[in-house]
């Protein structure tokens, strides 16, 4: 069972120890697989003793948690900011280069495919990822709420819903073309997204 830092002073510690677990684990399930990275393996990667690492995570499950939580508080991030922008519109057009570049990183998208192909096959995973991506939701429809009441658009939940759908699956398509087309054109593609979410933000409900 992990047991979390009592002190003050253990806590930046402790938090180091378990960035250190994450990128060993991240490196070993995009290399291995999530069945094929053992505990054995993360702890080789991290440089310490598998011990060390359940003293943080009870298993890998927990460690795929953490992982997706960590990209699930960058999103959440990301959408306070644009929604406290003078222009929320401008930011999020403007933020979509860096949205694209990051889906398109081979390393990244290479891992969380994987984090996906587990879901698929493990219920508990599963509902990580799906909670997650609840909350995903939820911070994007507020800031396309926002940005459509703003230009005088009267959308219901439904109208908003699938939007936010749309964009997800322009956004999480980049990681199937990362891998199938390496050699992709990111800038090109950076200008005909950015163009996509303007003329979705301006569509009828």
């Amino acid at each position: 069972m992990p047991v979390p830092p009592h002190s003050a002073t253990e806590q930046p510690r402790a938090e180091a120890r378990r960035q250190q677990i994450l990128c060993a684990a991240a490196q070993c399930f995009r290399e291995h697989g999530f069945h094929g990275a053992s505990i054995a393996q993360i702890s080789k990667t991290a440089g310490m003793s598998a011990g060390h690492i359940y003293h943080y995570f009870e298993n890998k499950e927990a460690i795929i948690a953490a992982i997706v939580a960590q990209d699930l508080e960058d999103l959440l991030t990301l959408t306070a900011e644009l929604r406290s922008a003078s222009n929320v519109r401008a930011a999020m057009i403007e933020r979509v280069a860096e949205g694209v570049l990051d889906q398109l990183d081979p390393l990244r998208a290479g891992l969380k495919l994987e984090i996906v192909a587990e879901a698929a096959r493990n219920p508990r995973v599963a509902q990580i990822v799906r909670d997650a991506d609840i909350a995903c939701r939820r911070g994007l429809a507020d800031t396309i709420r926002d940005i459509r009441r703003a230009a005088g658009h009267a959308d219901d939940e439904a109208a908003i819903a699938s939007m936010v759908e749309v964009l997800a699956t322009l956004f999480e398509g980049l990681l199937l073309r990362s891998i199938r087309n390496p050699g992709i054109d990111h800038a090109q593609v950076i200008r005909r997204i950015q163009a996509a979410v303007n003329d979705l933000l301006d569509q009828a409900s």
